[in-house]
């Protein structure tokens, strides 16, 4: 009688045990995320109340150039950052135009074409070590290409385009290699079966099935590289207009922008960098809510 009534009376230690490790476990989890959570908070908080009375209509549609003021008669400095914006605008679509291209046809050889042969396995370690350059030694990158073949003192937004793109081709090879993996094997197999060939079935059923996947990982990357200083500072400059030639001259983007200003050490400069700030926080936050709206608008639909 004893021995049947023995783990009767275990049970309900045992089941307080389990609820107490439970309670720990979820009290750890928590507090490590309001832990994390704050900083992020303070972040925002400090950005929002320092840029946010810098941000007005002067600000987003003047330039930094100096201008006759038609009442005073005096020079005087634009006070915004619209060239900054349009140039960080321009040469992040032209880092976008090179790196997709280059990561997507990369990351489908190394899923459909390479099965871990020698070319395939020295690409991904190429990839490995491109994920770990520093963001300076890209710029540097381009500022020595464009001077062997242009000459000493060549600065251009498509160099700016270019380091960056060194930065985003890992990440988007990277990501649209996993998501392509993804994809059930059982599909390209049908598609085979039915006579389609290969290059076919990769464009009809591989890269749609994981399309929201692929569009998710290029925003991502977008969003990674757009806050770049070093590499722009280094291949394209500073400009106080607005220029929207790629090939020509130099161009101002956001982050060189906000150093620049931060430099300067002035209140005006000091609100001329925190307004910019907030404009670049606020480009970054559109990115990532743009990647889940895409994710979830290009999903395979699921149905029973």
């Amino acid at each position: 009688m004893s021995a049947t009534t023995a783990p009767e009376a275990g049970a309900p230690r045992l089941k307080t045990n389990r609820k107490l490790v439970d309670r720990t476990v979820t009290g750890v989890i928590w507090a490590a995320f309001l832990l994390i959570l704050v900083p992020l908070v303070w972040l925002l908080w400090t950005v929002l109340s320092h840029g946010l009375s810098a941000i007005n209509g002067d600000f987003l549609t003047n330039d930094m150039v100096q201008r006759l003021d038609p009442e005073t008669g005096k020079l005087v400095v634009g006070a915004g950052l619209k060239h900054a914006l349009i140039g960080t605008l321009l040469i992040t679509f032209g880092a976008v135009v090179i790196s997709v291209p280059v990561g997507l046809f990369t990351a489908i050889y190394l899923v459909e074409y390479a099965k871990g042969n020698r070319i395939g396995r020295m690409v991904t370690f190429l990839v490995d070590v491109m994920t770990g350059i520093p963001s300076i030694v890209a710029g540097l990158f381009a500022l020595a290409l464009f001077t062997l073949i242009f000459g000493v003192g060549t600065r251009m937004g498509i160099m700016g385009s270019i380091a960056l793109s060194l930065l985003m081709i890992p990440t988007v090879v990277r990501s649209a290699e996993e998501m392509m993996r993804l994809v059930p094997a059982d599909l390209r197999e049908a598609s085979y079966a039915l006579g389609v060939p290969k290059w076919r079935t990769i464009m009809k059923v591989v890269i749609p099935t994981s399309l929201a996947g692929i569009i998710t990982g290029i925003v991502l990357a977008i969003s990674r590289v757009i806050g770049e200083t070093a590499p722009l500072l280094v291949a394209v400059g500073t400009f106080e207009a607005v220029n929207t030639n790629l090939f020509s001259d130099r161009m101002m983007t956001l982050p060189v922008f906000i150093m620049s200003q931060y430099g300067q050490a002035t209140p005006e400069g000091y609100d001329r960098a925190w307004g910019g700030a907030l404009i670049l926080i606020v480009i970054v936050m559109l990115l990532n809510l743009a990647a889940r709206i895409i994710s979830k608008i290009f999903a395979p639909k699921t149905g029973r």
